[in-house]
């Protein structure tokens, strides 16, 4: 009887012990990172092959459509990640962000990708362009905050069930609302922008469950007053 006791007791402590969730914890990463590489696939391998011209902006943020329901679909499984080295199905929850996400996730992306485009064109051709340096800077920190509001619309479109429109409004409170994680998805995307100096776009693509999870981490104060003030 006694035997019998300790097993179930080890068993209740099975995938409960700090190395387990670590090891979770990577498995998850590295599961999540092999679905959004199979995922982005086409785009990345066409973006690869895109020359430095100016011209090709708009067709890299073409290439660049298929990232943004990816994310999504990898932050919904990091989120729902199990710490439980018994109960990981994290590809299995990474297809189901997909499936659910993906519209909302392209609604949100698809009108931002544009924004940059347009942005990123205009900036290359500044020059020719005829207006005052300032223009510049401020449309440098249009997309920036645009970028920012991005990733606050992402967080929310994948974990909740809101309207489109709502989504665009709370990402834009949440901005003013909670700062702090405004500065730190700054730094995050300061970190994306020198990994893809230093390396290439692929190399930042490798890295992007890392990323994923820590927009999640930078986004609990969102999440959770999400949860709290905006859900039954």
């Amino acid at each position: 009887m006694s035997t019998g006791t300790g097993g179930a007791a080890a068993g209740s402590r099975f995938g409960e012990g700090p190395l387990s969730r670590a090891a979770a914890l990577i498995y998850t990463l590295m599961v999540v990172e092999a679905m959004f590489l199979l995922a982005v696939a086409p785009g990345l391998a066409a973006l690869t092959l895109l020359g430095g011209d100016v011209s090709n902006v708009p067709l890299a943020a073409l290439c660049a459509l298929p990232l943004g329901p990816a994310l999504s679909a990898a932050l919904y499984a990091l989120r729902r990640r199990s710490r439980d080295l018994a109960d990981l199905r994290p590809a299995a929850a990474f297809w189901r962000g997909y499936r659910v996400n993906a519209a909302g996730a392209l609604k949100i992306w698809a009108p931002w990708l544009a924004g940059v485009a347009v942005v990123g064109t205009t900036l290359a051709n500044f020059a020719a362009a005829g207006v005052p340096g300032w223009w510049a800077a401020l449309l440098v920190l249009v997309a920036l905050g645009g970028l920012l509001w991005a990733g606050n619309a992402l967080v929310i479109t994948s974990l909740f069930a809101f309207r489109t429109v709502d989504v665009a409004r709370l990402a834009s409170y949440f901005l003013l609302r909670h700062p702090k994680a405004a500065l730190a998805n700054t730094s995050l995307l300061i970190v994306a922008a020198g990994v893809t100096m230093v390396g290439t776009e692929l190399l930042t693509a490798l890295l992007a469950s890392a990323f994923a999870a820590a927009l999640l981490r930078n986004g609990r104060p969102v999440i959770a007053e999400v949860e709290e003030r905006f859900t039954a």
